[in-house]
């Protein structure tokens, strides 16, 4: 009979168990359920939410262009070509060149005077077009300000560089005019004191046009004949392009980096074939830059009596 009780109290005993883990079993599930309804449900909500926020595009935005000196905002641009690689290079190519055009200023170089002092001069400023096109080009949604990358360099020239500095020729250039040709050899004269005792340090670069200045009546330059599309006809100033092509031949005999020089239509009397540079305003400039690692002082004399325009790129002994 004990027996009989031990085994049906075991069983009892058994079912119990199993009745209470079946319903432990069920409660778990239900709520491993819930966790993950709730969780299905926040990340449809998550997703929900995604759609309804737009996708931030470069070419829906404004960007700010900011000169790298000041931070000023020089332009508004909306890239609207962006995703048209062809179409929106051409824009910002455009769109460097405009801005450069109102930037960049030839260095002013520094003159001495009679009594050699140095006097005059004013920094270059370039707007470096192809950075800007590759700023412009790697445009993205976080950052809404462009650096327009906007450089100034000054006249590398101090009064202690510049002692002596007209003891030594480096080079010279001589060529003739006709001394009865009053009007061309004003010309000639005018351009040639514009150029007179201008001074270069180190990596300064020389604009003619821009040291000459426009050729006007208003200035003193007068009428006379000029090369124009292989015609000599009659223009404000013509002669000038003797005095360019005299200072070429001068500079490069003294060995100095031509950067910028174009020929005349036609050959001209006072200087070899291909030895001449033709300039005018707003046209070919005649540009240079010194190479050298100490400074040098352009003299320039046009004597109207004797019909002899002389250039001379000088320096100082101790440099040599």
């Amino acid at each position: 009979m004990k027996k009989v009780l031990g085994a049906l109290l075991l069983s009892a005993t058994i079912v119990s168990a199993f009745i209470a883990y079946s319903m432990y079993t069920n409660h778990f599930a239900k709520q491993t359920a819930a966790i993950e309804q709730k969780q299905a449900a926040k990340k449809a909500e998550k997703k929900a939410e995604k759609k309804k926020k737009p996708v931030l595009k470069v070419e829906d935005l404004t960007y700010q262009l900011k000169d790298s000196r000041t931070g000023q905002v020089m332009k508004e641009f909306k890239p609207v070509h962006y995703k048209d690689k062809d179409v929106y290079d051409q824009e910002i190519k455009q769109l460097a060149s405009e801005l450069a055009k109102g930037i960049d200023t030839p260095m002013q170089n520094i003159k001495m005077d009679a009594n050699g002092s140095l006097t005059g001069g004013s920094k270059q400023i370039i707007l470096k077009e192809a950075e800007l096109v590759k700023n412009l080009q790697n445009l993205n949604t976080k950052q809404l300000d462009v650096k327009v990358p906007i450089y100034e360099t000054a006249p590398n020239v101090t009064a202690a560089s510049v002692q002596g500095i007209a003891n030594v020729s480096l080079a010279s250039y001589s060529t003739r005019f006709r001394p009865s040709d009053t009007n061309r050899n004003r010309n000639v004269q005018l351009s040639a004191e514009a150029i007179n005792n201008v001074v270069l340090g180190p990596g300064d670069s020389f604009s003619y046009n821009q040291t000459v200045g426009e050729r006007t009546v208003e200035r003193g330059y007068q009428p006379a004949p000029e090369i124009i599309n292989k015609q000599l006809v009659m223009g404000i100033g013509g002669g000038i392009c003797q005095t360019s092509s005299t200072l070429f031949n001068a500079i490069d005999g003294a060995g100095l980096q031509v950067t910028a020089r174009s020929h005349h239509s036609k050959h001209v009397g006072y200087v070899p074939a291909g030895r001449d540079a033709t300039v005018s305003w707003g046209g070919p400039d005649f540009k240079f830059t010194n190479n050298k690692d100490y400074p040098v002082i352009i003299k320039a004399y046009a004597n109207v009596n004797t019909g002899v325009l002389t250039v001379d790129v000088r320096t100082s002994q101790r440099s040599i």
